[in-house]
């Protein structure tokens, strides 16, 4: 497997050139992020694993799978998925990559892939969902992987249902209290949030959250903008939602975060970039925003956020573009 720069062309030697921070405030030279991860004390130095994982479209169906590697300060291929599709779900659980649903031209897809970084390698001899699913959500709470909402090509669903990896079978939970697709969703104190997405009419700005200790679904304070396939994640303590696109389908940089002290959430800087259809991770303690559509092309660059000064600054690009890819990181 073979180590690329930005082109895609092969290279001998790790080059730094992806994860460049460009600029810094005091004016010094620039760090890689190797660099910077170096200068940390041991108890900070992190050893997370990043990948981007799927995106399809009928131009482009080749479904790439890239991991980022620090240590060459450089992103290169991983296997493929068994099956090419977009609006794929992504998760991870116990130390595994797990990819849902989704869709290419043809339908929308039910079956489930697990990838393993161990082997390099996808097997689809995981359970599939009860019902095919594209633009569903996919996170991990007390052992369980939870796929949430999403279209199975002429309905907007409400459904949920956890997966056991211990006997390999999804089952059906308490359904959401408004249906969803392309939806956001993030674990947060034993909470399941879920904000915004679309409901097959409009872009949603409504927000609930589910408590697993007595299955109910509540309402929860309302997102500032109505976004539909936006980035999010935690990040110190808080849920960061930033991109995607508003009720008018006009793409966004728009980013906000959710207090769940005071239960309300509060604008973030804008991002430097419009990005509908992207990701937004914690990858060794930074908060990065990755890929996505600006409303002309689909983006292969990142941006990171600083929650000290409240700003995005340029932080390198991947190898390909991924049109309705997701990233996932492995801690």
């Amino acid at each position: 497997m073979g180590v690329y720069n930005e082109q895609g062309s092969v290279v001998q030697e790790p080059e730094s050139c992806h994860m460049l921070i460009k600029e810094s405030k005091n004016g010094s030279s620039s760090l890689t992020f190797r660099s910077r991860l170096s200068r940390l004390s041991p108890r900070h130095v992190y050893n997370d694993m990043m990948f981007m994982v799927g995106g399809w479209t009928q131009d482009d169906p080749s479904c790439l799978v890239e991991q980022f590697c620090p240590e060459y300060n450089e992103w290169r291929a991983a296997a493929r998925m068994v099956n090419s599709r977009g609006c794929v779900a992504v998760g991870t659980l116990d130390g595994k990559i797990y990819a849902v649903g989704g869709e290419d031209n043809i339908r929308c897809y039910s079956s489930v892939e697990r990838y393993s970084p161990d082997t390099d390698s996808w097997s689809a001899d995981v359970a599939p969902l009860s019902s095919p699913r594209s633009g569903a959500c996919l996170v991990a709470m007390d052992g369980y992987l939870y796929a949430i909402g999403g279209h199975d090509g002429i309905t907007v669903m409400n459904t949920v249902e956890r997966y056991d990896p211990k006997v390999n079978t999804w089952s059906k939970q308490v359904p959401m209290l408004t249906r969803r697709t392309r939806a956001m969703a993030a674990v947060l104190h034993g909470y399941l949030y879920v904000m915004g997405g679309n409901d097959g009419e409009t872009t949603l700005n409504s927000v609930e959250r589910y408590n697993p200790a007595d299955g109910t679904w509540s309402i929860c304070a309302y997102m500032l903008s109505p976004r539909e396939n936006a980035g999010c994640t935690v990040y110190l303590g808080c849920i960061y939602v930033a991109g995607g696109k508003d009720e008018l389908s006009l793409q966004l940089c728009a980013a906000e975060r959710f207090d769940p002290d005071n239960m309300r959430w509060s604008p973030v800087k804008r991002m430097r970039n419009k990005r509908d259809n992207m990701s937004l991770v914690v990858f060794n303690g930074t908060l990065l925003a990755m890929g996505g559509h600006d409303g002309v092309t689909t983006l292969k660059t990142l941006e990171v956020y600083s929650h000290e000064s409240n700003t995005w600054r340029h932080f390198g690009s991947m190898k390909s573009k991924h049109p309705g890819g997701r990233v996932a990181v492995l801690c």
